[in-house]
């Protein structure tokens, strides 16, 4: 399994994207395989899900529509046989599609459910990288800044995996990235509101 998570973070962040949709393909081919060999388990469930979702990004609108859909309901099974399964990793994916893709008569957005998934992944593991970064970016998403700061700081601070250290540095750095957004965006208010607070006490 944890072959199928390294090639994914090559293609993932390493691989140009126009190399990446052929990659995914062939990853597809992999996976299904180790899926025949274990049949009873979640985990290349999982991973079939997770390749299918980031595809996606290369298809068109009705193709992608259709991968997430497909992506959603392996993840569902996968929770079915084991919702332990790496860590509660088929929480965070799954509640993570229902916060992005679109509501209702188009896709099956819904926020509430991703709420529900997301908090799910955190009590299965409080201390993940994964499951901090993405409650955290699901908490901007709600405009809940502060929230979404500690869970963000958690992912930044969390020790990357020694058997996962590529694709774990990378979360962490983008956590780290969304931290500095924050930072910047507070720092711009309050230029802001000092802006506005000196003129008008020029106008007075």
């Amino acid at each position: 399994m944890q072959s199928i998570e390294s090639e994914w973070a090559a293609i993932y962040y390493k691989t140009p994207k126009a190399q990446q949709g052929n990659a995914y393909r062939q990853l597809l081919k992999k996976t299904a395989a180790l899926e025949q060999q274990h049949p009873n388990a979640a985990e290349p469930i999982v991973w079939e899900a997770v390749i299918k979702a980031t595809y996606a990004d290369h298809q068109g609108a009705m193709t992608a529509l259709s991968l997430v859909t497909e992506a959603k309901e392996l993840l569902q099974k996968a929770i079915d046989i084991n919702p332990q399964a790496m860590e509660g990793s088929a929480y965070v994916t799954l509640g993570t599609l229902y916060y992005m893709v679109p509501k209702w008569p188009v896709a099956f957005g819904d926020e509430d459910k991703a709420k529900t998934l997301l908090e799910t992944a955190l009590k299965i593991n409080p201390k993940g990288i994964d499951s901090n970064y993405y409650y955290g970016n699901f908490l901007l998403s709600q405009d809940r800044t502060e929230e979404a700061k500690k869970h963000l700081e958690n992912a930044a601070n969390a020790p990357a995996r020694p058997e996962q250290t590529f694709a774990d540095n990378q979360l962490k750095a983008e956590a780290q990235r969304a931290l500095n957004k924050i930072k910047e965006t507070a720092s711009d208010a309050d230029n802001t509101v000092f802006a506005s607070f000196s003129h008008a006490a020029n106008v007075r």
